[in-house]
Formats: structure tokens, sequence, C-alpha cells
């Protein structure tokens, strides 16, 4: 598999030209000789705009471009031969509100008490407003801002983003909705365009589609930054055609007379099927699809980064294959996402690259492009990726760190040291042994220390989890 190849970066995030030898791209989906990266002078443009987009528990190889026999997706396939496709890449924890707190900090999720919710369940818990984040930052540097979709840090009040630096907000705020009625895990009507219920009943991910469709093609007058965050394929297990199944999920949940029930309803655990799953992860790519479209249509393409990534693992229905674990768990299944990064203005096509990354390298990576410095009271767990992106600097070598509750990870290079929740410690060489079945603890004592001691290294930093 070839490394990426990258274009000049220049005096936008500091630094000069950079050249390299010329390499030759090819389609992703095949397997071209190793060769040097491809560097070449920025063209002008100014800032770029940045559209993170998010797909919800969609697991590491649920993508045609990552292996999925059964899948088809087409749009992200063709954006991942449009940039660069990562074949390592992870989220910031194992659950939904835990790696939006990281993407959205910078910052491991146990540096704040929201953080430690995994996930956020009530409406105790959420972002403090008063802590930095990546929309509040590019929105000092000069960014237009907005988040589209799932919020799942906070509940009004207290929390929202347009409290923690997005100028707009249309959609959710919990972790989880009824795809057509709206109602989300409190058992009330979840659709909001600002802090203000929003009455739409068509398929959320329609719904969705269309308001990023409208921002994208915006005339803004300055460089924009667009979470765009889909529920899809999360469970319930429903799809555009399924608004009986959807309206008896409603009606189950109106029913309900505890938070357990509601949860049940939502949960879907007697619906679903591999199918069904399938259906999802189509629609998501065609909604990706058709936002992409929108954006080649508004002529921003060419200076716009597009990030695409998952907020964590698979669940049930995913395609993780070979890795084992799942959402919820720090083995690779749970934790390892696809990723997909595209900026055609500073970065060639047709790029595979096989360095670990994790949530919080992203949002110091999209600081860095947008020229917003980070809070020096608040410093990023993340290190930006810029200079390995863009200006032919050697892929930054640091741990990758994670905690949830019992279980813990640490990833140095290709080895990962992972303790499941039952207290064990396990070593893996995940160059070799990607599925997590060769524990060589035994044999590498020595490094499992090392790796043991690095991970409570960071973790004495952290806050600890509250009492059970």
């Amino acid at each position: 598999m070839p490394e990426i190849s990258r274009r000049v970066f220049g005096g936008l995030v500091g630094g000069g030209a950079v050249t390299a030898v010329a390499g030759t791209a090819t389609e992703a989906e095949a397997a071209p000789a190793e060769r040097p990266f491809t560097t070449r002078p920025a063209a002008s443009g100014g800032r770029p705009n940045l559209l993170v987009i998010l797909g919800d528990d969609l697991g590491w190889a649920d993508l045609s471009s990552y292996g999925a026999p059964h899948i088809r997706t087409p749009n992200l396939d063709r954006l991942a031969r449009q940039g660069v496709r990562f074949t390592d890449a992870y989220s910031g924890s194992a659950t939904c509100s835990p790696t939006r707190f990281s993407l959205y900090t910078g910052r491991y999720p146990g540096r704040t008490p929201g953080g430690l919710a995994e996930p956020i369940a009530d409406r105790s818990q959420g972002l403090d407003p008063n802590h930095p984040t990546l929309a509040s930052l590019l929105r000092r540097a000069g960014y237009a801002t907005a988040l589209i979709g799932k919020w799942h840090c906070g509940w009004l009040p207290d929390y929202s983003p347009t409290r923690s630096g997005w100028d707009e907000f249309f959609g959710n705020h919990g972790g989880v909705l009824e795809y057509f009625s709206k109602l989300g895990q409190l058992g009330d009507y979840d659709l909001y365009e600002g802090d203000a219920t929003y009455k739409d009943l068509r398929y959320y991910t329609e719904v969705l589609t269309e308001r990023a469709v409208e921002y994208v093609g915006r005339d803004h007058g300055r460089p924009w930054l667009l979470n765009l965050n889909f529920t899809t394929p999360h469970w319930p297990w429903l799809a555009e055609d399924d608004a009986v199944t959807g309206a008896e999920i409603e009606a189950r949940i109106r029913a309900s007379k505890n938070q357990s029930e509601i949860s049940r309803a939502l949960n879907h655990y007697d619906g679903g099927s591999v199918a069904k799953y399938a259906q999802m992860v189509e629609s998501l790519d065609a909604a990706v699809g058709e936002v992409l479209a929108a954006l080649r249509r508004s002529g921003q393409e060419e200076n716009t980064l597009v990030l695409f990534a998952s907020d964590n693992g698979g669940e049930r229905y995913s395609y993780v294959w070979p890795l084992s674990g799942e959402k919820f768990v720090l083995q690779e299944g749970g934790i390892r996402v696809p990723t997909i990064v595209r900026w055609p203005a500073r970065i060639d096509g047709h790029q595979v690259s096989h360095e670990p990354n994790f949530s919080p390298d992203w949002t110091a990576t999209l600081l860095e492009v947008g020229g917003a410095r980070p809070d020096p009271a608040y410093p990023l767990d993340g290190t930006s990726l810029a200079g390995y992106l863009l200006r032919g600097e050697k892929p930054p070598e640091r741990d990758l760190f994670w905690r949830v509750r019992a279980n813990r990870a640490l990833r140095r290079g290709d080895w990962k040291y992972y303790r499941d929740a039952q207290g064990t410690d396990h070593l893996y060489d995940l160059a070799a042994d990607q599925r997590e079945q060769a524990d060589l603890a035994a044999d590498q004592a020595e490094l499992l220390a090392e790796l043991k001691g690095a991970w409570e290294t960071i973790a004495d930093g952290l806050l600890p989890y509250p009492a059970a």
C-alpha cells in the first residue's frame, strides 16, 4: 500500500515550500508500489473551508473501500480516491459523546466532567460552554461556524452548540432518536433549530442532508466550518421506507413509563438485519454524495478540506473484519474507524496512509490549517497532522491513549497495550495481528510494563470517574 503524497502547504500555517520527487497516482482500490511523497507550491485561495462529516456507530470496514463485501458506498469510495484513506485511524473513545468531546476540544474526554459520561444520558452533564472548542477558536480566527445533526454533548437549557462556539445549530441534542417522529432518548421531541424546536417528520437523514446542502451552497463571504453529524447508521434500524416500523417505535416510546422502557424501544433489539443495516449505510453514502455535489456546484470544492470519520466502532450488524470487538470496548473494532481526508488544493488523491491517529489529532490539524491558535489554558492532547499531510514532515511520534472505565488501551507504533474489563493486561503487535488474538504479554513483559507505565502517567492527569 502506498504512503500518501502531499502538495506543499506554505505561508498559511507557516513554513516555506518543500520539494520532493513526484510519484504516480493510482486507484485507491489498487495496490500501487511504494513511492516518495510529492509536493508542489500551494495555489492562492486563502484559508480552506472545513467540512467535518461524522457517521454514527459506523464500523471500520462498513464501506466498500474498506472491505465490506455487501455494502456499496460509491460516494465515499470516490472521496477516498480523491484524497487520503487512513487505515489506522481511531475515535477518541469507544462511545458517542466522549469522542465528540475529544473532537470538539482536542483533548482526552477525561479532561472534563462531561467527558466522563460514557455516553451522556441525562441533563445533568454536558460540555462546559466556557471550554474552548474547535468552533469557538475558529470563530475567533474569522470563520463562520455551524453544526448540523447530532450534538450529544448536553441538553438545553445549559448546553448547546450555540453556547460552545457554533453560530448556527440544526439537529438533535441527544444520542439517539427515532428517525421519523424525532422522539429522543429522554422521550421528548429532539429536533432543534438554535434553541427552538423545529417540526419536520421526514426521515432524519434526508432532513439533515437538505439543511447541509443549503449551508454549503451559501455565499458565505468568509471561510466556514460545518460539523455535519449524521445519526446514520445508529439504531433504531430504520431506512427511508420504514415509516411504519418507526411509528411502532414511536408508540412504544410514548407508552413508556420510565427511562428504561424508552431505551428499550430505541435500542430496537427486536429489529434490524444485516440487509437493513447495509441499506442504512448506503443511505448515509447517498447523503454524503448529495452534500459533496452541492459543494462542487458552489465552486468551493477545490479549497474545502473534507474530513469523514465515525464517532466510534461498529455495533451489532456492522462489518469490522478482521478486527475484534465493537462499540463500548477498546479492542480495535470498538475504536478503529474509517477516516478519509480530501483537500484538492493541497492534497493529492489516490493515497493510503497507515499512520496511527485519533480524533484529537484532527482538532489540532483543523485549527492549524484554519490559522487558529489553541488556548494555552487548555492544552491540546491531539497532535496536528498538517506537517505530515502538507509539508513533507515525518509523522508525529506519540502514544495514542484511551480510557473507558476499567478498560485501558495505549498504542505506540505497532504495539498496543490493552486491559480488558476483567483486569487482564494484554500486548499485541498490530502490524502482525490486527485481530488481537496473539497475546504477547508474557513474551514481552518489559515492553508491557513500559506501555502500562505510559498509560498510567497519562491517566494520572485526568479526572477520576465519579463513584458508581
